[in-house]
């Protein structure tokens, strides 16, 4: 489905994410253990409509990011310091990126650098390679912090797994500070007690 311009040089930003019915995004650390099938489609289907996926590096570690599935497609990883591991398949493949601040360590990886000291993340959407007209966001819940506190969210796709699992994992937007961003609901599904919905920025 086309998204509409954005209308100030950033591409349109959508948020995948899946949470517990008590709002949390992970499992035993995981969001594997939140999943379904369905969920799982929905991800895969978003991932090939995007023409660059954006991710935290803590992400990319713990649930062990590789090369995208569709041809040509980079993932750029949002990280502060920039320590990643170049030899991991997502960085060998040649299809990863960093998104770092300007005054980040040197690294032999291909960097997108904006701001100093934190991500000017409005610069850095300008800036992604490719110029690409829809960016799919898979978290963690700081990246969404940031995109959400600098209000470069357009769209959230939003898995409610039909459980609750106590702990302490983490919400889905956190280290933002409040705000108040009005959405609109666009979609709404269920699927074995999973409910699936899209929401579109209202402002």
């Amino acid at each position: 489905m086309p998204r509409p311009a954005v209308g100030d040089g950033r591409p349109w930003v959508e948020l995948c994410m899946v949470s517990s019915i008590d709002g949390s995004t992970a499992f035993d650390g995981e969001s594997r253990g939140l999943s379904s099938d369905t969920d799982r489609e929905v991800l895969l289907t978003l991932r090939r409509f995007a023409d660059v996926i954006i991710v935290g590096a803590g992400t990319v570690r713990s649930e062990g990011y590789g090369a995208p599935r569709k041809p040509g497609q980079r993932i750029g990883v949002v990280s502060r310091t920039g320590a990643v591991d170049a030899s991991s398949a997502l960085f060998a493949s040649g299809a990863g990126f960093l998104i770092v601040p300007e005054d980040a360590p040197h690294s032999s990886i291909e960097s997108v650098r904006a701001g100093v000291g934190e991500i000017d993340l409005h610069a850095a959407l300008r800036s992604l390679p490719g110029n690409p007209a829809f960016v799919h966001a898979e978290g963690g819940p700081t990246l969404n912090g940031a995109l959400a506190a600098a209000n470069l969210i357009d769209e959230i796709n939003l898995t409610t797994s039909p459980q609750i699992v106590g702990g302490d994992g983490t919400r889905l937007i956190t280290t933002a500070p409040p705000m108040s961003h009005r959405f609109h609901l666009a979609h709404l599904l269920e699927d074995d007690g999973f409910l699936f919905s899209r929401y579109l920025r209202a402002d």
